[in-house]
């Protein structure tokens, strides 16, 4: 029963790590705000970027007794916009499936559902939003924003790179958070001598860019008497 709790511990910090790591990765995103101008009124917009699922991973990273232990999360939404020349205007929304996460024994799912892990039942849906990015270096970036895991929001922030391949753009980092910060491992689930508090979201985004902006100009008709 001991082995069984045990690898139980195992899978369940797993999936914490997924959903933040999915958060993480989609970061990146920006949008291009509306400017307008008399008597011409001018609009500029990004359209949103699409995510290649078939080809992001989100990869949990935990220690269980000193050891590593990895484990992947697959289903998220998100809505992005991004354009390195706006930097400044970026966002960012990713929303995670709470029970989309696999650990690869039907279980172990169902344990990591109950409330004092994920309590999926309670909050379905871990979120992203993006605070903030910048250019940090070539092909480099800082990232901020707001987490919410479990019905609990965390100030968070992580360097990604940055790389384009063919017409899709890659954005890969490693975000670290602790789990305990989220409840996740509540009442005895708290000892971190068996399950590391300690935890780090690895993300593979690939992102299809839409074309980087659209120009709309309409100008104000005038009429003489």
């Amino acid at each position: 029963m001991q082995a069984l709790r045990r690898l139980s511990q195992h899978f369940y910090i797993a999936m914490l790590l997924c959903f933040v790591g999915t958060l993480f990765g989609m970061a990146n995103a920006a949008s291009v705000p509306k400017i307008s101008s008399s008597p011409a009124s001018i609009s500029q917009s990004i359209s949103t970027d699409a995510i290649d699922v078939s080809k992001s991973t989100i990869t949990i990273v935990f220690k269980q007794m000193q050891v590593p232990v990895e484990a992947k999360f697959k289903k998220f939404n998100a809505q992005i916009s991004y354009d390195v020349a706006r930097l400044e205007a970026s966002k960012a929304n990713i929303e995670i499936q709470i029970n989309s996460f696999d650990l690869g024994d039907p279980e172990y799912n169902k344990e990591v559902l109950q409330k004092d892990w994920f309590n999926a039942a309670q909050f379905p849906k871990a979120t992203f939003v993006l605070g903030a990015i910048k250019s940090a270096a070539p092909g480099k970036l800082n990232v901020n924003g707001k987490l919410t895991i479990k019905g609990k929001t965390r100030d968070v922030a992580f360097p990604i790179s940055v790389k384009k391949e063919v017409n899709q753009q890659v954005f890969e980092g490693n975000l670290p958070i602790k789990r305990l910060d989220y409840n996740i491992g509540e009442g005895d689930w708290k000892d971190t001598s068996m399950v590391a508090d300690d935890v780090w979201i690895k993300f593979h985004l690939v992102v299809t860019p839409h074309a980087p902006f659209k120009k709309v100009v309409t100008r104000s008709s005038r009429s003489s008497i």
